[in-house]
């Protein structure tokens, strides 16, 4: 097995310090590292100062130290001149990344300004990233050391599209070139339906099978969703290796089959769209709490006009009343969050737009508008189809983005196991 490879990953900008902007860069590189067997061992966050940035360089202690912020044309950003004076060398302008600048601002049909051509100067003992999102290179340093590999440092942007494609083209596949690190076997299996102790608690006697395989399982939990990716070190038979994790994979599959909706990057939307082409048939929907969520996360995937034909945002009881035909008596009667305005929300919308499916979605997402019977989080999902309608009822918890983010995940989830059959069995007979 090759030596482990180890990384520091710095955030340069006083932004992210004073909460102004959230720091979602370090979580992505330590999550990027780790499947290329490269392991993070810290992660920093400084301000714009120039002895702080200095004194931090120091100190990190990974092989590879990657570096995000203050690369922008402003006086504010440091870090080029900070990296210029650790590494004893000098700014010096490229003439081929100033064209490239000049080139992206005639593009733009805007005047390219002295401190926009400033982002050609470039530390001259650096080998320079070109960025292909934006104007502000990357920068590879390379720094001996008595004992074990090259050291590097490697400079990039903060702005999160632009790090991620130099990550991606650039900065990966040079460290795994320079460092050789151990290569890993993932494979990442997404489920949704049961939150990260529950799931854990379910999987408990198949994640204690996973030693005998030399298999690592990690739980990377979001809002309604919780991905397992399996790991295992490759060593000197890759296929070996892939078959054990395949062999685990295919047992989770056995144990949870109800919660797997994918793996690796799928999403739900994009898993729906797949199953709806595959059967010829079409969508709408009837949105209240969930507020045109899921219909702007359904026609995310290219192509999805193929499938789905369009919904209707029933936020005020006079819509739902005038546009999908409920009564006024079933809503005072049993109010906007009930299982029966729910079901003839989906089932109004479907009739409207003939569709084949159908899901509508009504809840109180917050913070305010709770009542002891219905608290907030509660939300009543509904799938209709060619056989009825399915309904069921959740109390999500989190802040009221985190609701409708839940709600929309657990009713397009609820049509997928519909369109797969699995949801009568579940959910109870159709009304």
């Amino acid at each position: 097995m090759s030596r482990e490879i180890t990384a520091s990953i710095l955030s340069i900008g006083d932004e992210l310090l004073i909460g102004q902007t959230v720091n979602t860069n370090a979580a992505w590189i330590g999550g990027q590292l780790s499947l290329h067997g490269i392991r993070p061992v810290e992660v920093r966050t400084i301000g714009d100062d120039r002895a702080t940035i200095l004194r931090t360089l120091e100190e990190l202690s990974g092989d590879l130290v990657l570096i995000t912020g203050g690369l922008g044309p402003t006086k504010d950003d440091i870090t080029k001149d900070a990296l210029c004076e650790f590494f004893g060398t000098r700014l010096v302008r490229h003439p081929d990344v100033e064209e490239r600048i000049v080139a992206i601002f005639n593009k733009l049909g805007r005047s390219v300004l002295d401190v926009n051509r400033a982002q050609a100067d470039l530390p001259e003992a650096c080998t320079v990233l070109p960025n292909h999102r934006g104007t502000a290179s990357g920068m590879w340093f390379t720094r001996e050391r008595v004992e074990g590999p090259t050291r590097v440092f490697v400079s990039m942007p903060g702005v999160p599209y632009e790090m991620k494609g130099m990550m991606e083209r650039e900065v990966l596949p040079r460290a795994v070139e320079h460092f050789h690190p151990p290569s890993i076997v993932h494979r990442t299996i997404l489920t949704t339906g049961l939150g990260e102790s529950h799931l854990a608690e379910r999987i408990a006697d198949w994640e204690d099978g996973l030693a005998a395989d030399r298999v690592k399982l990690a739980y990377l939990p979001s809002p309604g969703i919780v991905k397992l990716r399996l790991s295992t070190y490759a060593g000197a038979v890759p296929a070996e290796a892939r078959r054990r994790v395949d062999r685990q994979a295919e047992a989770l599959y056995e144990a949870i089959p109800d919660l797997i909706f994918g793996e690796g990057e799928d999403r739900l939307e994009t898993v729906l769209g797949k199953l709806l082409t595959g059967n010829g048939q079409t969508l709408s929907l009837a949105e209240s709490c969930t507020g045109g969520y899921i219909a702007h996360r359904i026609t995310s995937v290219p192509g999805s006009s193929a499938y789905f034909t369009g919904g209707v945002v029933s936020y005020a009881n006079a819509v739902k009343m005038e546009e999908l035909g409920i009564p006024s008596d079933m809503l005072e009667l049993n109010g906007a969050v009930s299982r029966p305005v729910v079901e003839r929300m989906a089932q109004g919308v479907r009739q409207a737009l003939r569709t084949d499916w159908s899901m509508a979605t009504s809840g109180v997402a917050g913070p305010d508008g709770g009542t002891p019977d219905k608290p907030v989080g509660t939300v009543w999902m509904a799938v209709a189809g060619p056989e009825g309608v399915i309904s069921r009822v959740s109390v999500f918890p989190g802040s009221r983005e985190q609701v409708i983010t839940r709600s929309a995940l657990a009713a397009m989830n609820m049509l997928r196991k519909a369109l797969l059959g699995q949801l009568v069995a579940e959910e109870g007979h159709p009304g």
